[in-house]
């Protein structure tokens, strides 16, 4: 049998390195855990959000109703319009979903927008998709509920909303410079329901 060949044994280290050893693991440890850990909320931030969008809580729910939009060809076109409603990310959020329901059933209109707030700038944020385009639109509250104008190029419609107990009433409306107003989309929804849309049915760890 060969005989096995005497490899070098490796130098002992000096209590030198072994304090730069330490602190170098020490330190790769500590930036591994800042990365798995995230950064630390903003706890102003979100307590700002949450604030912004409390009064907004009131639309949380399903609603149903009527609603007719004025077509190119000048007649007005009848939908039954259903919203839903819910808070996301512990309320600094909220997500909206509406449908046009044809006579028969079928969904002719599918939208779906996230309501939020930019405590910097001290506005809300609007983005919504829908037709396969996705814009940013302009929303502000009023005392009664809300205002938002489409963006994204489009034509410019106002759409001011009602919330009123159980009752949601729509206005959309043409603004065009030196031109009266014009309704271009009107509806009128009742609440028929909670939801626990669209925070249920998360994954548990």
């Amino acid at each position: 049998m060969p005989q096995r060949p005497t490899l070098p044994q490796p130098a002992c280290p000096t209590p030198r390195r072994r304090a730069w050893v330490t602190a170098g693991l020490a330190l790769l440890a500590m930036t591994i855990t800042a990365r798995a850990a995230g950064p630390e909320p903003d706890m102003a931030s979100l307590a700002a959000q949450r604030a912004a969008l409390a009064p907004l809580a009131k639309m949380d729910g399903l609603w149903r109703g009527p609603a007719r939009m004025l077509q190119r060809d000048g007649t007005w076109r009848t939908l039954t319009q259903t919203e839903r409603v819910g808070p996301m990310l512990d309320g600094t959020l909220r997500m909206v979903e509406g449908r046009g329901h044809e006579a028969d059933g079928r969904i002719s209109f599918n939208a779906l927008g996230v309501i939020g707030y930019d405590p910097a700038a001290g506005r809300y944020t609007f983005r919504a998709w829908a037709l396969g385009q996705a814009a940013d639109h302009r929303f502000e509250l009023t005392p009664g509920g809300f205002i938002w104008t489409l963006g994204g190029g489009g034509p410019p419609v106002r759409y001011t909303a009602t919330l009123e107990g159980n009752r949601w009433h729509e206005l959309g409306e043409l603004v065009l410079p030196g031109r009266p107003p014009v309704k271009v989309f009107e509806m009128t929804l009742e609440r028929v329901g909670n939801t626990d849309w669209p925070a249920a049915g998360a994954p548990g760890p």
